[in-house]
């Protein structure tokens, strides 16, 4: 248990936040478990940790890097990262993992991560109607990442990962995120650019943004309609459609505080349920609320191979809820006919 709450507060709070799912759950059937907690008020963190849903949870203890470099023994898994508007979920197996410092890489041909463990703060084994999956959840009780078992992975690694990092389970100490103090302006907008157009490398873009102090975007607005411009919501549906009927392999990045992850290959299987534009291929899904787009972008980035467009969709709340490029790797140029479906897409020339 934590130190301010012993085992009799937590059956109890636990037995609390049970009944009260139980009776939201009945009222409104269907819901994830991301959205019962958030309308119970609490964080899924706590929701697991509670045994909601006839959930069994065994907190696993220990550095985050050292149980994440385990992964790389359960062979074959599907990887699920997520926001609040989209999911991204990857079969595969964790190969070249590289998590010794604060920022980890699994590099695998199909999973492949971009980790930021200095968010993480707790990791749980969990069985939920036959499906067993280690959750790890950063400091607000969001989940950053989930890995679960399939029939293909290697249970008896499973069950060893689990109980060498076993421990006493304890109510997740939560804390909400902090407010944003990006700016929503860039006060020297020529400033921006000419730092725009010196980038050598798409990895600078974070750099910069964090050297002006501004939002991502407030960069993309005040960059120039050659660099960034606004393209309608739907475009990410008229991409997919384009990339799935000719064979263009693209990559999509979804990721949170915690995580990005990355599919890299073709798509071929598009379906819409309600507001939900999937991608249901073998070996990649993809779960897109096109509702909550509430801006589009082709985005255009110089390298040291040559330009470099994306396709970005932001939420609402000026959140990243997913980024597409064509297939690509370092010291390659981009591929002919990404740019070309990017170029379609805009009513101005991009910068060339």
């Amino acid at each position: 248990m934590s130190d301010n709450l012993n085992q009799t507060d937590f059956d109890t709070r636990a037995a609390e936040l049970r009944a009260r799912n139980e009776t939201l759950a009945a009222a409104k059937p269907g819901l994830r478990a991301r959205n019962l907690a958030q309308a119970l008020g609490v964080s899924e963190a706590e929701w697991v940790a509670a045994g909601c849903a006839g959930v069994k949870a065994t907190e696993l203890h220990g550095q985050p890097q050292a149980i994440f470099r385990e992964l790389g023994t359960l062979g074959p898994v599907m990887a699920l990262t997520r926001n609040d508007w989209c999911v991204h979920e990857r079969h595969g197996a964790y190969l070249d993992i590289q998590a010794d410092g604060p920022v980890g890489l699994v590099l695998g041909p199909d999973i492949d991560l971009r980790v930021f463990f200095s968010c993480w703060q707790s990791a749980w084994a969990v069985e939920q109607d036959g499906r067993h999956s280690l959750q790890f959840f950063d400091g607000a009780g969001v989940a950053v990442h989930k890995v679960y078992r399939t029939d293909a992975t290697d249970v008896a690694a499973y069950d060893a990962l689990v109980a060498k990092f076993a421990g006493e389970s304890r109510w997740p100490d939560t804390q909400p995120y902090a407010a944003a103090t990006d700016a929503a302006q860039v006060d020297d907008a020529a400033a921006w650019r000419q730092a725009w157009l010196g980038m050598q490398d798409t990895h600078e873009f974070f750099p910069l943004l964090r050297k002006f102090k501004v939002s991502r975007l407030a960069a993309l607005a005040a960059a120039g309609e050659d660099l960034a411009q606004t393209v309608p919501a739907d475009a990410v549906e008229r991409m997919l459609e384009s990339a799935a009927q000719s064979g263009l392999s693209i990559m999509c990045f979804v990721g949170n505080r915690g995580m990005i992850q990355i599919h890299t290959g073709p798509v071929q299987q598009l379906r819409r349920t309600g507001p939900w534009y999937n991608v249901l291929d073998p070996t990649f899904n993809l779960h897109l609320d096109t509702t909550a787009i509430a801006s589009a972008w082709v985005v255009n980035k110089p390298t040291s191979d040559g330009w470099v467009t994306s396709l970005e969709l932001y939420s609402s709340t000026g959140d990243l809820i997913a980024q597409f490029f064509g297939e690509r790797k370092p010291g390659k140029p981009e591929l002919t006919a990404w740019r070309e479906l990017m170029m379609g897409l805009c009513n101005v020339p991009l910068a060339a």
